[in-house]
């Protein structure tokens, strides 16, 4: 066998397992069909928002506190500042989900999760403007991860470990064999054990014949100027989210301290195939966010100077899918990241390297394996 291991797709999660099957010695080789920290799929735009206080489900909580350890491991390792802890605000009706969700989180984990009151939050903020009946919290502890560097370290200290690391290597094919699998490129074919598939938005068309419940929604990442130093990071301006009735937004502080990046996580046009997806701003793609802005953020200019288009790959209930293929034990995926999956690379990765090299984890990740959907 050429390999032990083959990683298909070298975004957060691909870097991620790589690394951690080349520190376990494993003779492994990661495909990329673009560069590395590339801008065509799901982990670019600069930052991504990285919290423990999880509203989505408690049981990511086990799960971050070991993510949490692994970037920082990656970051000293690397010589380089891939996390910022500059704090996160979490800003909502106090029935819907983000609040309650993070509430629940952070009382069944015993975390550090602070109401602060709004006229204390537009004191402390005044660039932000807050709805009245809005309850607001604090974590402490959560920031953003620069997220093409983070990638770039996983994937360069996979390297350092012993990893083959070959971008702009487009897979044609996959087969699983008696022997291992068969990986088939425009120039190449690879043999190796074992086949980890790590394909973001590309998941569905490199798992075709499982009929993954996973649709891909095209979105859009805008940076607005803004007007003196009111969002600036070195005057202590957090990451932020809020939800209401007009959507969930969320927002970072000025990095270069001319322009802030605004979003919304909700919404986003269905697209059949990442590739042939627009990449040109559309006349929607701003209307919402810049109504956010008029309402929230009074220092921001609404029309944006920059955007990226990147993808979140959903599945029904917005949780991820980690498991071994039911069909070939030599395979195992990672999907349906769902928007918020980024943080989770160091985990993940391990996780996936677990599967891959003994088909089971003793990780905290039953609750994310594909048997939950009916008919698998």
């Amino acid at each position: 066998m050429d390999y032990d291991v083959i990683v298909l797709g070298v975004g957060g999660m691909g870097s991620a397992t790589c690394d951690h099957l080349a520190g376990r010695g494993v003779r492994v080789l990661g495909l990329e069909q673009f560069d590395i920290g590339h801008d065509r799929g799901s982990s670019h735009g600069d930052t991504r928002i990285i919290r423990k206080a999880y509203f989505e489900h408690p049981d990511y909580v086990p799960l971050l506190h070991k993510a949490y350890r692994g970037w920082d491991d990656l970051a000293q390792d690397a010589g380089e500042a891939l996390f910022d802890r500059c704090g996160l605000l979490l800003v909502g009706q106090p029935h819907r989900a983000l609040i309650s969700g993070a509430r629940r989180a952070a009382e069944e984990h015993e975390l550090v999760l602070q109401e602060v009151p709004i006229s204390e939050v537009e004191r402390r903020f005044p660039g932000l403007v807050l709805s009245p009946g809005m309850t607001v919290l604090w974590e402490g502890d959560a920031g953003y991860l620069c997220v093409e560097a983070c990638v770039r370290a996983a994937a360069s200290r996979a390297a350092r470990r012993g990893a083959a690391i070959r971008a702009a290597e487009r897979v044609l094919r996959w087969t699983a064999t008696a022997e291992g699998v068969e990986v088939t490129c425009a120039g190449a074919t690879y043999r190796a054990e074992r086949l980890v598939i790590c394909g973001g938005p590309w998941a569905g068309e490199l798992l075709a014949g499982l009929r993954l419940p996973l649709s891909v929604r095209r979105k859009v990442q805008l940076w607005f100027p803004t007007r003196g130093g009111l969002y600036a990071r070195e005057h202590g301006f957090p990451v932020f989210a809020m939800q209401s009735e007009e959507g969930f937004f969320y927002g970072f502080p000025s990095l270069d301290g001319a322009t802030i990046k605004v979003a919304e996580h909700t919404g986003g046009d269905v697209v059949a195939r990442p590739e042939v997806a627009e990449r040109a701003l559309q006349p929607g793609d701003v209307a919402r966010v810049a109504a956010f802005i008029v309402e929230h953020l009074p220092g921001i200019e609404h029309r944006p100077t920059r955007h990226a288009v990147c993808f979140y790959t959903m599945t029904p209930d917005e949780h991820f899918i980690i498991d071994r293929h039911p069909v070939h034990a030599q395979v195992c995926f990672a999907a349906g990241f769902s928007g918020h999956g980024f943080k989770f690379a160091p985990i993940v990765g391990s996780i996936l390297a677990d599967l891959a090299l003994t088909g089971t984890t003793a990780e905290p990740s039953g609750f994310l394996r594909l048997s939950r959907f009916q008919g698998f």
